[in-house]
């Protein structure tokens, strides 16, 4: 797959792809700066110059849109970062409430060559270590029917799908509680500050809060 060669505009295909690969509303100018953390102004710039090279569409105030070829490129990078967060997982000892931050600098150096090879030394992995599906070099990528657990009705049994590896935090408190993905979770209640108490194995567990927020669960 290709790649843009520029850091800054690889970071921001990456954002405003992940936005929407979970949840359905597009991503406007002002949360796409607060999730880069750089100015408003910063990414009225960057978004007209995408827009340029025909990587999104984008009309004044509205929200940034990948086009196709914006696709594409989005897809390589978030290939390069997920299968890093796997290598150093698998390889390299790493946590997975690690791996997050290497793999944002990683992702713009490591060459076509060597991303080959570690895919091929790690098995061809279809998803990264907190379940986001790894693109394959093609750009194909694996879906299947999802719900968020602080979403859920009550009584809802699911396979985690995917946990968010925002909160390095909360991923070990997870881990603590028996859950990662591929463990079948029954939801008992979930709680306005998306706490929840979840039963696993026949056994009952209490999660922080904002642990609903952040799994998902096949539907």
């Amino acid at each position: 797959m290709p790649s843009s060669k520029n850091p800054a505009i690889e970071d921001y295909l990456k954002t405003v792809y992940s936005h929407t690969e979970w949840q359905p509303d597009p991503i406007t100018p002002s949360v796409l700066a607060g999730k880069l953390g750089v100015a408003p102004s910063s990414v009225t710039e960057m978004v007209k110059k995408m827009a340029a090279q025909g990587l999104v569409s984008h009309v004044p105030y509205g929200a940034v849109r990948l086009t196709d070829a914006g696709t594409v490129l989005a897809l390589a990078v978030v290939r390069r970062h997920r299968l890093i967060e796997t290598w150093l997982v698998q390889e390299m000892g790493y946590g997975w409430d690690e791996v997050h931050d290497e793999a944002e600098i990683l992702e713009h150096a490591i060459s076509d060559r060597l991303l080959e090879a570690i895919d091929v030394r790690l098995g061809r992995p279809l998803r990264d270590p907190h379940g986001d599906p790894i693109p394959a070099a093609d750009g194909s990528i694996a879906a299947e029917p999802f719900v968020r657990a602080d979403q859920a009705a009550r009584g809802h049994l699911g396979r985690v799908i995917r946990i968010s590896d925002r909160d390095p935090g909360l991923l070990r408190e997870l881990e603590t509680a028996g859950v990662h993905p591929g463990v079948e979770l029954e939801i008992e209640s979930v709680d306005d500050d998306a706490s929840a108490r979840v039963r696993i194995a026949g056994a009952t567990h209490e999660l922080p809060s904002g642990a609903a927020s952040a799994i998902w669960l096949t539907a």
